[in-house]
C-alpha cells in the first residue's frame, strides 16, 4: 500500500512540478481544450505540449479523447485527495513545530528583557553610589 502511494505521489508531484503543466490544469479547469489550442496559448510547439499532456495523463490529472484529427483534453478523475491529505499532515506537523519555536523565542525575549532591566537597575544604582561619593 505504501509503495503504491509513493509511486502515485511521485507521479503526481512530478506532474505538478512544472509551471506549464500547472497552467494547463488551470486552463482545463475553465474549459476543455485541444492540444493545439493549449500549445498556442502557452506559445509551445505541438510536440512540446503533447509531452506535457502525456505527463499529466500518466498522473491521472488529464484525460484526452481523439475525434478525427483533434485530441481534446479535459481534467482527469484524479482529485489529488490522497496527495492533499499527505500535504495536510505535514502542514500540521510544521505548524506544531513553529508554534513550539515561537514559544522558545518568546521565552528568550523575556529573558533578554529581564537581563536588560537588571543591567539598567545596576547602572542606576551605580550612578547613585557614584553621585553620592563626590
Amino acid at each position: 500500500m505504501v509503495q503504491y502511494y509513493q509511486s502515485r505521489f511521485d507521479t503526481s508531484f512530478a506532474a505538478l512540478s512544472d509551471a506549464t503543466r500547472r497552467g494547463v490544469l488551470e486552463q482545463l479547469g475553465r474549459a476543455d481544450a485541444s492540444i493545439s489550442d493549449l500549445a498556442e496559448k502557452f506559445h509551445m510547439t505541438l510536440t512540446g505540449m503533447k509531452k506535457h499532456v502525456s505527463v499529466l495523463e500518466l498522473a491521472g490529472l488529464v484525460t484526452t479523447e481523439k475525434v478525427g484529427r483533434v485530441r481534446t483534453c479535459r481534467l482527469g478523475l484524479s482529485r489529488l485527495e490522497a496527495e492533499a491529505e499527505w500535504i495536510e499532515r505535514y502542514r500540521q506537523l510544521w505548524d506544531a513545530r513553529f508554534d513550539e519555536l515561537d514559544k522558545i523565542v518568546e521565552e528568550l525575549n523575556r529573558q533578554e528583557l529581564s537581563r536588560q532591566e537588571l543591567t539598567r537597575q545596576e547602572l542606576t544604582r551605580k550612578e547613585k553610589i557614584d553621585g553620592h561619593e563626590e
